[in-house]
């Protein structure tokens, strides 16, 4: 019998500095026992099992995780090479087994991929092929799953050179067992003399980092990222290590010190990178039983305790944690930018005469650097102008590893003193005015640390995460956006985009206003309090000291405070009722406020959550800016009146009726049973499809009336029922829409004087946009037909479950009522947590307690519904005291009851 190898044979493979270390006895001892078990695969899988168990219980004990990498790997090194020595003994002198990718790196996480190449020479014989099989077999067997691939030398050389990825994973690769000579034969093979040349191999890595950035939307700040491959994660760390292995034929990072690339700081900070990142992902893996690698929103809670963080009086235990983890993607990031400028200058760039832009800096292979290594300890000023002549300068790339390594050692004189001087203040202030790189600038100052300098205050929020589903990203980077948003506006070649907002924007006297507003607007998040209100004492007092007039710095910490009003008052008020119009309108005060504040808004939002935005929040935001316009154009103190506006909008429904030929006495006749309320709380266009529709009716038809319509002018589906009033119709409907996975963003249902009801609902598919299919119109409506019959019975249930996001969060119930005596009737705030049903649920209160639905605003925040609905009593009167008492306690029972 051919024996497992013993301990001189195991140090060649993977043995680690301390072979007198516990954990390398116990292989010793593994090995043995392997020996002495010969071929029983309960001995092979109590060794696995019992060499993780070991693991788990190291990582516990916090030992570094770097050993339980490597030793996770000399595990299964020892557990292959006996089971390849059992299985394929007779032919060790043809096969070679090598490890490959991660494994041949010698770093194995709990349920890492473990992948294997079998190197076989070229030969007409495959006598050995059954037992490669057997052994293949016993391996899932045993409980490992092993990923494999069975090639030539030849094979080798045509597949890496028809895909990066395969050369990649070969030139890690590392022999288990086998020829040492086939082995160096396959290495030879694939050097850079024969595939793959060092340049090619460099820019093939590049554009594969750049495109796994773009599916994570080229930030590491997403919601649950990914700690292998999001950006900034482990891939990124490895790109630098292959390209560093391809250049200089080195295996490990810290050859990059010897030759100038990295400083010993810069190395510490990058292992100290991916030691944190390996125990996360370490811990991942020991959740979860799974290769599982993003960081989802159960795992963050969890990994946070075992990390030993806390609650604290303003931040959760988990945002610190995951702050720590932007922070350290952060670092990554740089670290990559740098070292992937610094080797694409080595083996790209034929390194040509510096450009002189002033006497502090020189472009160099398009990318800037410091004309002398003291530039910034004596002009501290070019912190600050290096950025600015980037925008300046638009053929420059970016920014040369070295001078960025400047700006970190010279952070420390962004001082007060610094930001007390004037001509600080105007580079600062020429950065936002400049015609060209606002965003990409602020970004790079954030990258490399001067931006939280030179504002104390956003250096707080870098990496300070929100632990919600509505804030997609970090605090910085949703403000980064936001400035992006409010850039696409003020650019000309993105006109098409949002025609309305780009000539709003730019007409604005001053834009570098509403970029300071964005810069602003979050930047208290975290210290306790209300964000606005502590960011406009903020805001003020920095534009101030930047030397803006007094007016700028008050209208930019006015729209600090403010920056939620437009959304929230559009989302969850009636702004068909002019009083709320006119009310916004005066905390506005004049067409300038409310111009930045609108630009502000959806910049904010389309930066919250790239899921946030729809046609319907564009459409609603748009029509409530123009209603607050025409009231400040009419004046504060001459507002229009509702009989005007029913009016008005009688008169346009006229004209579209009679472009259609409808019969003008016939809509008379039709409008006589229709209330005030309805012409105020609706369009013309959607006043006159309803009265087309309803006209085309025969005089005593009784079937309900059901349509959907694809004209999307407010930004939704409109359906629209007609039908005999009924307590049950907004529970029913509501339940039929939900169940076919329609969000509802609006209800309107207006009763008519002989007992009908007008019922329009605004509908958007799950994926936010509207409905076109005929196919899916035709299902909706046949749907809605067939649940009318249910008026007495209980609404449908609905069956669809809610998203695992959204089940990982406990939303208290809160209700608020309040009494609108002007419109007669009450205002019920919900705030619930958000799942399938909820409205069904709340409909179904409302019909058993003799509620009556006029309106509904339905707003859905992350994982909570922030709903608001005009309800009266069956009388058509405000709930008394006591009904709304009796209300308030069944629907807090009834969705409380439900999470």
């Amino acid at each position: 019998m051919i024996t497992v190898p013993g301990t001189d044979e195991l140090e060649d493979l993977a043995a680690p500095s301390d072979t007198t270390a516990p954990a390398w006895r116990y292989l010793q001892s593994l090995s043995q026992t392997l020996e002495n078990a010969k071929d029983s695969i309960a001995a092979f899988r109590a060794a696995l099992e019992h060499g993780d168990t070991d693991l788990k219980e190291r990582f516990s004990q916090d030992e570094p995780v770097d050993m339980l990498v490597r030793d996770r790997a000399r595990l299964v090194d020892v557990l292959l090479i006996r089971a390849w020595e059992l299985r394929v003994g007779a032919h060790a002198h043809e096969l070679a087994l090598i490890a490959v990718g991660g494994y041949g790196r010698g770093e194995l996480h709990p349920c890492s991929d473990i992948d294997v190449c079998v190197l076989f020479p070229k030969s007409e014989s495959t006598s050995w092929q059954p037992l490669l099989e057997r052994f293949l077999t016993f391996l899932w067997d045993i409980g490992l799953e092993v990923g494999h691939s069975v090639r030539t030398i030849d094979d080798c050389q045509r597949e890496s050179l028809a895909d990066i990825s395969v050369a990649t994973t070969l030139l890690e690769a590392r022999r288990l067992a086998g020829p040492e000579l086939l082995f160096a034969a396959m290495k030879q093979g694939l050097t850079t003399e024969r595939l793959w040349p060092a340049n090619e191999f460099f820019e093939a890595k590049v554009q594969e980092q750049q495109a796994r950035h773009h599916r994570f939307h080229d930030t590491a700040y997403n919601l649950e990222p990914n700690v292998k491959s999001s950006p900034g994660g482990l891939r990124d760390i490895q790109t630098i290590g292959w390209v560093a292995k391809r250049h200089f034929g080195t295996d490990t990072l810290d050859v990059l010190v010897a030759h100038g690339f990295l400083t010993r700081n810069e190395l510490h900070k990058l292992k100290t990178a991916q030691a944190f990142l390996w125990k996360v992902r370490f811990a991942l893996h020991t959740l979860t039983g799974r290769r599982e690698d993003r960081l989802l929103f159960d795992h963050q809670i969890r990994l946070a305790k075992q990390f030993g963080y806390e609650d604290a009086t303003y931040t959760l235990a988990v945002e610190q944690f995951m702050q720590r983890y932007y922070r350290t993607v952060m670092d990554v990031s740089l670290l990559n930018e740098m070292l992937l400028q610094l080797f694409r200058e080595a083996i790209l760039t034929r390194n040509t005469e510096p450009v002189p832009l002033n006497a502090r800096f020189q472009i160099r292979n398009e990318y800037l650097e410091v004309a002398h290594e003291d530039v910034f300890a004596r002009n501290p000023s070019a912190l600050l102008e290096m950025f600015l002549l980037m925008q300046q300068n638009p053929q420059i790339r970016g920014v040369r590893a070295a001078a960025i390594r400047h700006v970190g050692r010279n952070l420390w004189l962004i001082d007060e003193e610094f930001r007390q001087n004037p001509r600080h203040h105007r580079l600062f202030l020429d950065i936002l005015r400049s015609p060209l790189g606002v965003t990409h600038a602020l970004r790079r100052m954030n990258l490399y640390g001067v931006l939280g300098r030179y504002i104390p205050a956003f250096g707080r929020i870098v990496g300070r995460m929100q632990y919600d589903l509505f804030h997609a990203y970090t605090v910085d980077a949703h403000t980064l956006f936001v400035v992006s948003n409010l850039r696409r506006f003020a650019m000309p070649k993105y006109d098409h985009e949002f025609p309305t907002l780009s000539r709003i924007l730019q007409a604005l006297p001053k834009s570098e206003i509403a970029y300071l507003g964005a810069l602003f607007h979050d930047i208290a998040k975290g210290r306790g309090g209300d964000h606005s209100e502590l960011g406009a004492v903020d805001a003020e007092a920095f534009c101030l000291e930047q030397g803006l007039s007094r007016y700028d710095a008050r209208l930019v910490a006015w729209l600090a405070k403010h920056h939620l009003l437009l959304s929230v008052t559009a989302q969850k008020k009636d702004i068909s009722d002019p009083e709320v119009i006119r009310e916004f309108a005066r905390v506005v005060g004049d067409q300038t406020h409310l111009d930045y504040l609108y630009v502000l808004t959806v910049a904010d939002v389309r930066g919250t959550n790239p899921k946030l935005w729809n046609a319907w929040k564009a459409s609603l935001f748009e029509e409530f800016y123009e209603r607050t316009k025409r009231a400040l154009r009419r004046g504060l103190e001459s507002p229009i009146d509702q009989e005007e506006l029913v009016r008005e909008t009688q008169a346009n429904a006229r004209t579209l009726l009679a472009q259609r030929g409808v019969e003008p006495h016939a809509v008379e006749r039709l409008w006589q049973s229709f209330t005030e309320t309805y012409f105020l709380r609706h369009t013309p266009e959607e006043i006159a499809w309803h009265t087309a529709l309803l006209v085309s009716r025969e005089a005593d038809e009784e079937e309900p009336l059901v349509a959907v319509s694809t004209q999307t002018e407010r930004g939704g589906t409109p359906i629209f029922t007609f039908a005999a009033q009924s307590h049950h119709s907004f529970a029913r409907t509501t339940a039929v829409l939900d169940q076919m996975g329609l969000n509802i963003v609006d209800a309107r249902i207006t009763p008519t004087a002989d007992g009908f009801s007008l019922e329009t609902y605004l509908v958007l598919e799950d994926n936010g946009r509207t409905i076109g299919d005929p196919t899916r119109i035709h299902e909706i409506e046949q749907a809605l037909r067939r649940s009318f019959p249910l008026r007495e019975l209980s609404p449908p249930a609905v069956t669809r479950r809610a998203p695992r996001q959204v089940r990982m969060f406990s939303t208290p119930t809160q209700i608020t009522l309040s009494t609108d005596a002007r419109n007669n009737r009450t205002i019920l705030d919900l705030i619930a947590g958000d799942r399938p049903g909820l409205l069904s649920e709340v409909g179904k209160v409302f019909m058993n307690e003799g509620v009556d639905v006029h309106g509904a605003r339905i707003a859905t925040v992350g994982e909570r519904a922030e709903d608001v609905f005009y309800v009266t009593d069956t009388a058509g009167q405000p709930l008394t005291e006591a009904a709304g008492a009796r209300l308030h306690q069944k629907l807090t029972e009834t969705l409380d009851r439900k999470v």
